[in-house]
């Protein structure tokens, strides 16, 4: 008789807990955007005859209760911490953790995509740098697996292969430049994507040599106060402890006038915006962030040279090392800006025009324009 009375407290109890979510799921004002895995939550589907038959609606509904979920952020904390310490996973949702660094498996080497990176690199040169006196040069930024997923077992991109086709896809229109041997890992966050800035002045070093051109000579690295919680401690949803983010400055990038031209019109900004650096990406606060069109002029530069880098995100940390050397830089990214639009803004005779990516871009290059 016990155990039966113990058997309906169960039942009763579980009932009364999925009741309960159920009314909070349907009264709880709908989020709209996860900061955690920075991202834009699934709103309510259209509700329609023709959405319910066609099965649109159930599809999108499902989506919807998935974002919308009460404790949706503690539950895949459960989830996640559970896969590594009980079940004794090698990874979540493909992401890893070695050495102390996080990251998101990335396998295997889409040639597809890679063959159309180096396609768009090379249209943009046949259509605005051939025939003119323009130096053009090339380069690519390893991702963290690059130093972690083969070496401990996981599936791994063929890193050879996608060099390889980069720069024979380019035929020669192209200086490349080697940086993979100067990164380790510690050269990057821990919880994120990208290389921290006060550790690639090597890198800087060998781009502005290999360019002819001067990097900064001197500077100060100052740490900015706000924790970073890089891109992975959202989407792993473990308990990770922040990174720190330290920056570059002297009187040369003090000196800098910063333009940003995202709304198409200019709207002067800063080397390093503080307000982007306590928002929900603090990386954001490299020059601009994730900005199609960037200018940096320097009115102290002793040369009136000019270096035009086509990006992703990892170059907005970059820049900066290149102001001692250049009167003017330019930032252009083909993730938002379609890349028929650039010869509106810049007018290509002598410049030197470096393209900087990263194989996590090459290897997913549709989000190129």
């Amino acid at each position: 008789m016990k155990k039966k009375h113990m058997d309906i407290a169960l039942v009763v109890l579980l009932g009364a807990l999925i009741l309960a979510l159920s009314v909070w799921c349907w009264v709880k004002p709908a989020g709209e955007y996860s900061d955690s895995e920075r991202r834009v939550l699934a709103g309510f589907p259209k509700l329609s005859a023709e959405t319910v038959l066609n099965g649109k609606f159930m599809t999108e509904f499902e989506k919807y209760t998935l974002d919308q979920f009460p404790l949706r952020d503690s539950f895949r904390t459960l989830k996640a911490v559970s896969m590594f310490g009980v079940f004794g996973r090698l990874d979540n949702n493909d992401i890893y953790i070695e050495d102390g660094y996080v990251s998101k498996l990335e396998s295997p080497l889409n040639e597809a995509m890679v063959e159309n990176a180096a396609q768009k690199f090379a249209g943009i040169y046949d259509k605005y740098l051939a025939g003119t006196e323009v130096n053009a040069y090339v380069s690519i930024i390893p991702d963290k697996n690059y130093f972690l997923a083969e070496q401990n077992g996981y599936p791994s991109l063929d890193y050879a292969r996608l060099e390889q086709m980069t720069v024979g896809a380019l035929d020669g229109k192209m200086e490349y430049i080697d940086i993979f041997p100067l990164l380790e890992i510690g050269d990057y966050y821990r919880t994120d994507t990208h290389w921290k800035q006060e550790s690639i002045r090597d890198v800087a070093d060998a781009l502005a040599n290999a360019m002819g051109a001067d990097t900064l000579s001197e500077y100060r690295v100052k740490e900015l106060e706000n924790p970073f919680y890089g891109v992975y401690c959202g989407q792993s949803a473990l308990p990770l402890d922040p990174d720190a983010i330290f920056y570059l400055t002297n009187s040369v990038i003090d000196g800098c006038t910063v333009t940003n031209y995202d709304t198409g019109m200019p709207v002067l900004s800063e080397m390093y915006d503080m307000e982007a650096a306590f928002g929900r990406d603090p990386y954001e606060m490299f020059v601009c962030g994730s900005s199609a069109f960037v200018v940096i002029e320097n009115p102290a530069a002793e040369s009136d040279r000019e270096l035009v880098i086509f990006r992703d995100s990892f170059g907005s940390s970059i820049a900066p090392y290149f102001c001692e050397g250049y009167s003017k830089i330019t930032l252009v990214d083909i993730r938002y800006m379609p890349s028929e639009m650039v010869g509106k803004f810049i007018d290509f005779d002598s410049q030197d025009v470096l393209f900087l990516y990263s194989t996590l871009v090459l290897n997913n290059s549709s989000m190129l324009k």
